[in-house]
């Protein structure tokens, strides 16, 4: 993604909504060329146009968290690759930093396979050539674009896997990883009983913010990939705790 695109979106994640001429003044160039970013950014599915302007959703809309700290994930996400083989069948859930990472998977890991509950991601990396991915079925959230349910637990129980790459709202040492929503909670519950261990992928900020509903992913092996601005204290909690901290080199990391 272009640097002019990524400043977009950080616009639009404090704005909600942007004319494109007030985008363009931002930004330093014209419609035209805004247009040409905005466009490219529909087409992956991050934002909406409508009468002239760029549009996210609501709070719970996975295109808007996809813009918020968009260069951090993007970084996490690279880092979180390495970790996969090509050819390797993974599991990912739902959220933004994981949607970057199954595109960065589908790019650059030959005959991987992607098994999730998310339909953002499915439709996200569509057009990579050799995507390869299983959708699993459930009832379906339309803003986050996610399949939960017993159905859902079904349908995974078809699967095991050695990892499952998930997202979290939070982190406390009382409670561990957390969320807050509690359908979307028992979807990484049920599909981490088809995994060996459990890779949260998740920006440094989310260690200073605590969800309302814990995941309960404290019985199998834990890896953590966020970024390089993770505070010392925060670390050294999440070490305690047995968990394996990788950190990706973001811009302004200390």
């Amino acid at each position: 993604m272009k640097k002019r695109e990524t400043t977009i979106l950080e616009l639009l994640s404090e704005c909600g909504r942007m004319e494109v001429a007030a985008l363009a003044e931002k930004l330093g160039v014209s419609q035209v060329t805004v247009r040409k970013d905005l466009d490219a950014l529909e087409q992956k599915g991050i934002l909406r146009r409508e009468h002239g302007c760029a549009v996210f959703g609501g709070t719970d809309d996975i295109n808007n968290r996809l813009a918020f700290h968009y260069e951090e994930k993007r970084c996490i996400a690279q880092r979180a690759a390495e970790l996969v083989s090509p050819g390797e069948t993974v599991m990912i859930e739902n959220g933004s930093c994981c949607a970057l990472l199954a595109e960065q998977i589908a790019r650059t890991k030959s005959g991987a396979t992607i098994i999730t509950n998310s339909a953002f991601i499915a439709s996200y990396i569509r057009r990579i050539d050799g995507a390869r991915v299983v959708l699993l079925g459930g009832d379906f959230q339309n803003d986050a674009q996610v399949m939960v349910g017993p159905i859902l637990r079904t349908c995974a129980k078809q699967f095991y896997v050695n990892k499952l790459f998930v997202g979290t709202d939070g982190y406390s040492e009382q409670l561990g990883f957390t969320g807050n929503d509690h359908l979307r909670v028992q979807a990484v519950r049920d599909m981490a009983e088809q995994a060996e261990q459990i890779i949260v992928v998740t920006e440094s900020m989310k260690f200073s913010q605590r969800g309302v509903v814990p995941l309960g992913l404290t019985n199998r092996p834990r890896q953590v990939v966020t970024d390089s601005l993770l505070e010392p204290e925060k670390e050294a909690a999440l070490r305690r705790a047995g968990i394996v901290v990788h950190k990706a080199e973001v811009q302004g990391s200390v």
